[in-house]
């Protein structure tokens, strides 16, 4: 048995995968988040922790002779948290996530400081990555940054806390701007380009080799009869292409999460910094990835269903599983700011067309619009960058609605499929690094593809009234900054 642990940013899954690769049960656990200030986003690191112990227990309490017999654990989590210990590896403050965007002009600072950071990070310095939150803490809070021993991912924190071992594999240490993506090792320059050094950061591993053995008193806790393996795991972009048995490359996905993300395997580091596309090291040795990304894709949506008190499925309900044209509203889904392309924290979300006739479900539709829309700016990003994407799977929480599936296969013009376990494609993935990391086997024998359950090929029927409204979306950003 393996257990994968996913350590997002509205909660925390837990799954029980079986010998043959079968989900045996899942448990999950709700985050909660702060904005204590215009831009920021904050969460406390031990709720991380809390809701992954509170996961298992649930798991141990109903399967406890399958919890009994697991053999390795993988981590993933939401990359570019900041999460600062002090000697005695406790929190100093409440740590600074992906999507905090107070960091704009130290970006600036960094870039200034390190003209060479493209070419060695693989990509521009943005505020959701590590790097420009540690320079905003030496700024405002000088005191704390005196204090700090340790910086830790999220994923790299709840390691912590079950296993006493600091450590964080190659993929999460890719989104922190420290690491020289293309060697897979810490660099110097970086780091002392915001005041750290090789002594701040953790020891790295692989994702897919062993990190450390779980602790003696959580496997009490959960009936565990073995000593453990924990695996290096990953950033939850490159665990999700582990469950989708996305190691090879070209091979591509969609995710609608919280964030959105278009995602490509390459076989060598591929920086593509001019368009804001990021290069990462993939979760296995000798792999990198490409992403564009949209910093609120199913957040939009949770946003609009808390606005208008209304749980996203009844929303979606009245408008089928299918529309036969673009909505005259367009959405702009920069509700926390922006990353592929436009790499700007300060742009913002945006209703236009709006007319006293508008009803609710135009507004529902512009928002899904919206994001696929986005989703069209980082493929074509992707796809000036390294080549055309002919496909996509489709995971994350968007990935249940077909309506939405339909859309963006409409607007990408590509064909979308929906896959067999979409919705847990980062946990699954961790729990397949766990296996491999405990077993050793063969990366191409564990990654398989999963299922897929339906595929959503273009309309042609629509397919020129979408691009004609992408057009016209496309202009609505430079038109409204201008204004801001």
């Amino acid at each position: 048995m393996y257990l994968g642990l996913d350590i997002g940013t509205s909660g925390v899954k837990a799954v029980l995968v079986s010998e043959s690769g079968a989900i045996l049960a899942t448990a999950t656990r709700e985050l909660a988040l702060s904005h204590p200030a215009p831009l920021w986003s904050e969460q406390d690191p031990d709720s991380w922790v809390d809701a992954t112990i509170g996961a298992v227990d649930d798991l141990a309490s109903r399967h406890p002779r399958e919890v009994a017999q697991v053999a390795g654990i993988g981590l993933s989590g939401q990359m570019h948290g900041a999460t600062l210990l002090d000697e005695d590896g406790k929190p100093l403050r409440p740590a600074i996530l992906w999507n905090d965007g107070r960091s704009q002009a130290e970006c600036a600072v960094l870039e200034r400081r390190c003209p060479s950071l493209p070419a060695i990070a693989g990509n521009l310095a943005m505020p959701g990555f590590t790097a420009p939150k540690l320079l905003w803490i030496a700024r405002h809070e000088p005191k704390i940054f005196e204090r700090v021993a340790k910086v830790l991912l999220p994923k790299a924190y709840v390691r912590y806390r079950l296993t006493g071992e600091m450590v964080e594999d190659m993929s999460d240490a890719a989104g922190t701007l420290w690491l020289d993506v293309g060697q897979r090792r810490w660099s110097a320059l970086l780091l002392h380009a915001t005041g750290l050094d090789l002594h701040h950061m953790p020891r790295l591993v692989e994702g897919s080799a062993e990190s450390a053995v779980l602790a003696p008193d959580h496997a009490q806790r959960w009936g565990m009869k073995k000593a453990v393996v924990v695996a290096g795991g990953a950033g939850d972009n490159a665990a999700s292409a582990i469950g989708l048995g996305a190691i090879a490359p070209g091979d591509a996905f969609l995710s609608l999460g919280t964030s959105g993300v278009v995602f490509r395997v390459t076989d060598r580091f591929a920086p593509a910094p001019t368009s804001a596309v990021h290069a990462f090291c993939h979760a296995l040795p000798g792999l990198w990835h490409q992403m564009g990304v949209m910093l609120s894709a199913a957040a939009s949506l949770a946003w609009l269903s808390g606005v208008m008190e209304t749980p996203a499925a009844a929303l979606l309900a009245p408008l089928g599983e299918s529309v036969d044209a673009p909505s005259p509203i367009k959405f702009l889904p920069y509700l926390d700011g922006e990353r592929t392309p436009h790499n700007d924290a300060s742009a913002s979300g945006a209703f236009v067309g709006l007319r006293g006739a508008t009803g609710r479900s135009q507004i529902v539709q512009a928002v899904l619009e919206g994001v696929a829309f986005a989703a069209r700016d980082n493929l074509a990003a992707l796809s000036a960058a390294s080549g055309p994407i002919p496909e996509l799977d489709l995971v994350g929480g968007g990935s249940r609605s077909p309506l939405w599936a339909q859309i963006c296969a409409d607007v990408l013009g590509i064909p979308v499929h929906r896959v067999e376990e979409g919705e847990v494609g980062a946990a699954l993935g961790a729990s397949r690094l766990g296996r491999l990391a405990a077993t050793g086997e063969s990366a191409s024998a564990v990654c398989t593809r999963p299922r897929r359950l339906a595929t959503f090929t273009p309309r042609a029927s629509v397919a020129a009234a979408y691009d004609e409204a992408y057009r016209r979306w496309r202009a609505l950003y430079p038109a409204l900054k201008e204004t801001n």
